[in-house]
């Protein structure tokens, strides 16, 4: 197995910045030792390609209702190296959880983007049976896997990303 990539967390105020958007009614006293509780994105077991992601927060949602998440992780990727980002199966079939974008893409060169490549996840509760949706901090919510991808022969691409979502265009 190649080893193409770090997790690390990104700065407090990176963090403290973008939790306050997603949760204006929070109380943001706490976010340093809310970052320093964040858990690394790991596999739980030696075949999982999957690594998993955790609450920074508690967060409940009705049906219909989304939340973006603050990972509070960012990820070092080697080029050549894609990170996808997918609800957990196990949410995905109980309450139809779904990712906004369907499918997280994190490019290699997000990591040294101004947000730090802080890494968000926005999902939403679809269920069709009006079940709500509580998961508690340290709840493992979605998953990262690592995939390898090509480019075309003819590729010109010289631009610089410094960004999230829509920062390429």
């Amino acid at each position: 197995m190649e080893r193409i990539a770090e997790f690390s967390k990104v700065s407090e105020n990176i963090f403290a910045d973008s939790f306050r958007k997603s949760f204006p009614d929070a109380d943001a006293s706490g976010l340093r030792d809310v970052l320093k509780e964040v858990k690394i994105p790991c596999r739980a077991t030696k075949g999982s390609a999957g690594y998993d992601f955790f609450l920074p927060c508690d967060v409940e949602l009705k049906a219909g209702d989304s939340v973006t998440v603050p990972t509070g992780i960012r990820a070092n990727i080697k080029e050549g190296w894609v990170l996808m980002i997918f609800p957990r199966s196990g949410l995905g079939f109980k309450y139809r959880l779904q990712l906004d974008n369907t499918v997280g893409v994190i490019d290699s060169d997000y990591y040294d983007s101004d947000n730090e490549g802080h890494i968000m996840v926005r999902i939403t509760n679809d269920s069709k049976e009006s079940k709500t949706l509580v998961l508690k901090r340290g709840d493992r919510f979605a998953q990262g896997v690592f995939l390898p991808y090509g480019i075309t022969y003819d590729d010109q691409a010289v631009n610089e990303r410094n960004g999230g979502f829509g920062s390429t265009g």
